[in-house]
């Protein structure tokens, strides 16, 4: 309930109106506008939600100006030391850390649920060899509705329940198998024997024919990596499945649509920009040029991974994987490869360069993540794709909270519309020629 309230002066037309002001357990007052439309006629404008909350939830907080990232109240940086990506699922889906027997019980859940149905390996088939991986995992994800309708009536805790259990288990299986796809490989079957993280480096790197045993660093980086990117609050891809999800669409409807707006370069593909920037500028004596391009506001070149629409101070996603990334860089052979040396000339540069320092433009999380996952083999068209993996938690999370919430309704916005007035039609032989 609200304890405050907030006063709207109409001077046009001498009205006023007061709006309740609710106030979370952390972060800003918000002043509920539901009731604006109704009680004076009139709409809000706020392109890019700016300004406007769209929902509540309990799940994951971000105070942007002093760089704070909290997933059910405990801090990213805790988590990321103490923790590990599956315990780090069960508190985002539970909203508490399990117990011992609680843990173990969810493990063996997960990892029991890894395989996918043969007959979906089929539908793989049907991709051309060199479709994007995401555009496969949007077509492959959607279809477990297909395959899983046993457990899809949204309304029944259970069933959303099993399905959150079967999307999360089942997302590295996808995702290293749309990767095999694209190189012509066998489909490598999951291992009950490994550990999350470990498990998709080898469905990702093994074939029939040579066993491969995953690098510890890159199993502990790759795990740090999917607690960094599991939730990040009401980001584009997160809104896209709670709208989905609010029209009552089964929930690998909205996962698939979540992973279409991932996709987009300005979110998810942001990491492989990076990597595309630094091929672009090429080499180390190349930098004073690029970085005085993008000082330039008149040259169109932009440094790609530094700065952040949320955080107005240093990104403590990217403080965590900076150090994962000299880790990585140390223990491979990579260490001393032209782009790293690139990569850290720029990283220098952004750290130390008040122009950089005044406007905050500090390197983010997907500045390192590109380089890691390029230090540890992954492609460049499957950086979406890790992200996807890890941010199918908070998404599959956000659905199951706002699907449990009785006073969920269907979103729709409004618009200002700016087209043509109201106009009579004309036949079409007595139009004149414009």
């Amino acid at each position: 309930m609200a304890d405050k309230t907030f006063t709207l002066i109409d001077n046009a037309n001498n009205r006023s109106m007061e709006l309740p002001v609710r106030q979370g357990t952390q972060g800003p007052p918000t002043i509920e506008i539901s009731s604006l439309y109704k009680e004076l006629g009139v709409f809000t404008y706020d392109p890019g939600f700016m300004s406007t909350a769209s929902c509540k939830s309990a799940i994951t907080y971000i105070d942007g100006e002093a760089g704070v990232l909290e997933y059910r109240g405990y801090p990213i940086e805790q988590l990321a030391e103490q923790s590990h990506f599956l315990e780090v699922v069960y508190l985002l889906l539970y909203g508490e850390l399990p117990a011992p027997a609680e843990m173990e019980n969810f493990e063996g859940i997960i990892t029991h649920h890894t395989m996918i149905k043969e007959k979906l390996k089929d539908l793989f088939n049907g991709f051309h060899y060199d479709a994007h991986p995401m555009a496969i995992m949007t077509g492959v994800v959607g279809s477990l509705s297909a395959f899983y309708h046993d457990s899809l009536d949204i309304h029944n805790p259970q069933h959303r329940e099993i399905s959150a259990h079967r999307l999360i288990a089942k997302m590295p299986t996808i995702a290293a198998a749309s990767y095999k796809h694209s190189k012509g490989e066998a489909f490598i079957y999951p291992r009950n024997d490994m550990s999350f993280a470990a498990n998709f480096l080898h469905m990702m790197f093994a074939t029939p024919c040579e066993e491969y045993v995953p690098d510890p660093v890159a199993v502990k980086a790759l795990d740090i990596l999917l607690i960094l990117h599991a939730d990040h609050e009401q980001n584009a891809s997160t809104s896209t499945v709670r709208l989905a999800g609010s029209s009552h669409a089964n929930p690998f409807a909205c996962i698939a649509a979540g992973i279409a707006s991932l996709w987009g370069p300005a979110h998810g593909g942001a990491n492989e920009a990076v990597i595309d920037m630094l091929e672009m500028i090429g080499d180390v004596s190349q930098v004073p040029k690029y970085v005085a391009m993008a000082k330039d506001k008149n040259d169109p070149f932009r440094l790609m991974g530094f700065g952040h629409r949320v955080y107005k101070n240093y990104d403590p996603r990217a403080r965590i994987v900076r150090k994962v990334c000299h880790e990585v860089l140390a223990s491979t052979c990579h260490a001393g490869s032209p782009m790293m040396e690139l990569a850290l000339k720029l990283e220098e540069i952004a750290l130390q360069d008040e122009y950089f320092i005044e406007r905050k433009l500090y390197p983010n999380v997907d500045f390192y993540s590109g380089i890691i996952y390029r230090a540890l083999g992954i492609p460049n068209n499957m950086f979406t794709v890790m992200f996807a993996i890890a941010r199918s938690v908070g998404w599959i999370a956000h659905w199951t909270e706002m699907i449990a919430d009785p006073h969920q309704l269907i979103g729709r916005p409004r618009q200002v519309y700016e087209g043509a007035p109201k106009r009579d039609y004309v036949p079409v032989d007595k139009r004149r020629k414009s």
